[in-house]
């Protein structure tokens, strides 16, 4: 199944380009979109004509960008069938690289270590942990297996989405080993190999290989532009959909990881109509839902627009990373297939653990403990940016605990490698890609110690000036200041 992209859905994404001459204008605008991944690898482009019509360029132009698309690797004409967009080798090579090395990487001592989203255990963890075990021997007459979860806490987090307008029974939740776990669970659960599954792009590495391993077929769904307001494409998302009708979509439509987007309420219903019409079940990865920082309001759950949804959640965010402890929300006439399934992967999640998220879930605001300190640090992060990368962009979230930063030219995957020789280990765009592309973006976390943080971006800085290209750019700049 060939997936197109509309002429003036093309034209709105391209907007103005430069036209002197227009040809490469155009090519650099095409590259632009399919290199950050707003198109998507394997979409067939409109034919020259109508790309032209749409434009307002002769056809000619066209032909002629189309041409150098393809010489630059961004396309290909297969014949008889068009033009698609493709990722230039060297991307899909620094998309590969920067997987295996993040797998596979060991940070020395002393080095500051940005590719994971987790810092320090929250204030008052201590306290959580000594109540639960105090609690824990009234549990040791039982054989400790609870596939579906400690019915004390499955209860804690049907009230906690009640208390958000979702009505939710504890029957609904499975308790898991972490959220990545519950999304593991969900897609063997309810996938079969092949079934089709959109996946935002950029978005998490680790669910897409989750859901990749189950044996889906994953489809990139691109976001609008991550340094805008709107968040996601909702045009690009239902076109997506109407062409590939997939069996799910996997979305986090609150602090998006790494873009930190938060999915208004009228967007959510507009995905939601999208998904119904296409018979497509929404997981929903609700694992950032509570680290807001500031006082913008929080839409509906998601689930609450699209009833068949599979909602995934965690308290690892709301206490400390070591507390693997995650959820699934899901129908009741699902719950009995994701236990079987569960209980193939194993037996249940530890009681130990589950009591500690009881206690965490007990509290009014359970991640109160951790607001300030990461928005100290988040702001601390954005203005080391501001000082020494001013060239670079980057939105400032009100939630999460990432900036997701664009450089003005230069591979992300090569600053990497440049910077883990300085001591500093960065996670570059492709990662966060389904297939190729965003390489001229990084994700910078800001659950750090704020000196850390600054350290992290002063050593980036001066890794970045040493680089070719912002040697390059900065004299071309210098010229022109001259001129």
């Amino acid at each position: 199944m060939h997936r197109s992209i509309a002429p003036a859905r093309l034209a709105a994404l391209v907007g103005p380009f430069d036209r002197d001459p227009a040809y490469r204008g155009l090519c650099q605008a095409l590259q632009a979109l399919i290199g950050d991944g707003r198109i998507p690898i394997g979409t067939r482009l409109p034919s020259e004509r109508r790309v032209g019509e749409a434009l307002g360029v002769s056809r000619n132009t066209v032909t002629r960008a189309y041409a150098e698309l393809a010489a630059s690797g961004f396309a290909s004409a297969r014949q008889g069938s068009g033009t698609f967009a493709t990722a230039p080798p060297e991307r899909r090579r620094a998309h590969d690289r920067a997987l295996r090395s993040l797998g596979t990487r060991q940070s020395p001592q002393g080095a500051i270590d940005l590719t994971c989203a987790a810092g320090a255990a929250a204030d008052g963890i201590a306290a959580a942990y000594a109540r639960a075990l105090a609690a824990l021997p009234a549990y040791l007459g039982s054989d400790g297996y609870l596939p579906s979860g400690l019915p004390a806490l499955q209860a804690r987090i049907a009230e906690a989405y009640a208390r958000r307008g979702l009505p939710t029974r504890a029957q609904q939740i499975v308790v898991t080993s972490g959220a990545l776990s519950a999304i593991a669970i969900a897609a063997r659960a309810l996938t079969r190999p092949g079934d089709r599954i959109t996946v935002e792009s950029p978005g998490y590495p680790n669910a897409i290989d989750a859901l990749r391993l189950g044996g889906a077929a994953l489809i990139a769904s691109p976001l609008a532009d991550p340094l805008g307001e709107d968040g996601w494409d909702l045009a690009g998302i239902e076109a997506t959909l109407r062409q590939t009708a997939p069996r799910f979509a996997y979305l986090i439509p609150d602090f998006q990881n790494p873009t930190g987007q938060l999915m208004d309420d009228a967007t959510r219903t507009r995905y939601a109509a999208a998904l119904r019409a296409t018979g497509t079940v929404a997981i929903v990865d609700e694992t950032l839902q509570a680290t807001r920082l500031s006082a913008v309001p929080m839409p509906a759950p998601f689930a609450l627009h699209a009833t068949d949804a599979v909602t995934v959640g965690s308290a690892s965010k709301l206490g400390w990373g070591g507390l693997r402890v995650g959820w699934i929300r899901a129908p009741r006439e699902q719950i009995e297939r994701i236990v079987a399934t569960r209980a193939q992967m194993d037996l249940g999640s530890s009681l130990f653990d589950q009591l500690v998220a009881c206690e965490l879930l007990d509290a009014d605001d359970p991640y109160a403990a951790r607001r300030e300190r990461n928005r100290r640090q988040r702001d601390a992060l954005a203005a080391a940016l501001r000082e020494h990368l001013p060239d670079w962009r980057f939105r400032l979230p009100d939630g999460g605990l990432t900036l997701w930063v664009q450089l003005p030219h230069g591979s992300a995957t090569v600053l990497a490698a440049e910077v883990e020789r300085a001591g500093v280990h960065i996670a570059p765009g492709p990662v966060f890609g389904v297939d190729g592309g965003l390489d001229q973006w990084l994700r910078l976390p800001y659950a750090r110690p704020e000196e850390q943080l600054v350290e992290a971006v002063r050593l980036i800085a001066a890794a970045w000036k040493a680089m070719p290209d912002a040697a390059a750019a900065r004299r071309t700049r210098s010229k022109l200041l001259i001129a």
